[in-house]
């Protein structure tokens, strides 16, 4: 199966059809009249639905097993066609578009098997999905294209060479992905003067983003936080809880970084950890949904 270990939990609603075409109309009376022999079929079909659809991953060999948290069954009937209207709901990490046509499926084959003694002609069509929400799709081109970032590294090991970076180099593939130009990329000591100076410096050249990692741990010198909390006009709790509470479902470890979030006038700045597992998740928790701020801060310019 696909990996989805990096995704996080959305609101994700597919909705699916399939159109039953029955070949008299006095199969539709009977359907209306509830007096087709084996029993009604919108109910029973709706009930097989409801069935089908939890067990998508038992047949579907590269299909997640997910949590069903809602589903309705509809109808629609236009002369000789039976629509059904297959919805489903979930909270998860990935769409529920197969479940909602799978069940979709099921529902008009269960039509099927329950009219074929007083029809011979049904045939069912059209089996598609009609729209799907939730996930990174639903925020494709909603953000900024003209963003610019610094990132910068805060690791004395580095610094001197000892060390290669990292998880400065995840940062900027994740912001690369999300189509923001990295203008600036630097390695400095955990000096709290020389974070302050880097982050006043690139805040009036007039950088959108300015991310450091490393320097949020618990060691002595582990400063980055103290040096950037009295720079930030205001600080984000929701980024740094996203970021923790992302991290601490893959570590137990998460809940001892110090990351924070914060804006000096309409620059948005992050601290983040320093391993690059840390780092790259953080990103991951947070982007590209994190880019909405500048819509916010800076209105909604796409060019």
């Amino acid at each position: 199966m696909v990996d989805i270990t990096f995704k996080s939990s959305t609101l994700r609603t597919a909705i699916a059809q399939a159109i039953v075409k029955v070949s008299k109309p006095e199969t539709i009376v009977a359907i209306k009249n509830d007096t087709v022999p084996k029993g009604n079929v919108f109910a029973m079909s709706k009930a097989a639905g409801l069935l089908g659809v939890k067990r998508t991953p038992d047949i579907l060999p590269d299909c997640h097993p997910l949590p069903i948290e809602f589903t309705s069954v509809d109808y629609e009937i236009n002369g000789l066609e039976i629509s059904v209207i297959f919805t489903v709901k979930t909270i998860y990490k990935t769409g529920v578009e197969v479940e909602a046509m799978h069940g979709a499926s099921v529902v008009a084959l269960n039509m099927y098997d329950m009219l074929k003694p007083i029809d011979k002609g049904i045939e069912i069509h059209h089996i598609k999905l009609i729209s799907k929400k939730g996930g990174k799709s639903d925020f494709t081109d909603k953000f900024r294209k003209d963003l610019t970032a610094a990132v910068i590294v805060c690791s004395d090991t580095i610094s001197k060479g000892e060390k290669e970076d990292k998880a400065g180099k995840a940062i900027i593939s994740k912001l690369e992905e999300c189509e923001v130009s990295v203008k600036n990329y630097i390695i400095i000591p955990d000096e709290k003067d020389i974070i302050q100076e880097k982050a006043r410096m690139f805040q009036e050249q007039g950088m959108d983003l300015i991310i450091y990692t490393g320097g949020t741990g618990l060691s002595s010198r582990d400063v980055t936080p103290e040096a950037l909390l009295p720079l930030l006009d205001r600080r984000i709790p929701g980024i740094e809880e996203a970021i923790r509470n992302y991290g601490q479902d893959r570590t137990p470890f998460s809940m001892l970084s110090r990351s924070i979030a914060g804006t000096i006038k309409n620059t948005l700045v992050l601290a983040l950890p320093g391993s690059t597992n840390g780092a790259k998740e953080s990103m991951d928790a947070i982007f590209p949904s994190v880019l909405h701020i500048f819509r916010i801060l800076k209105g909604a310019r796409h060019d």
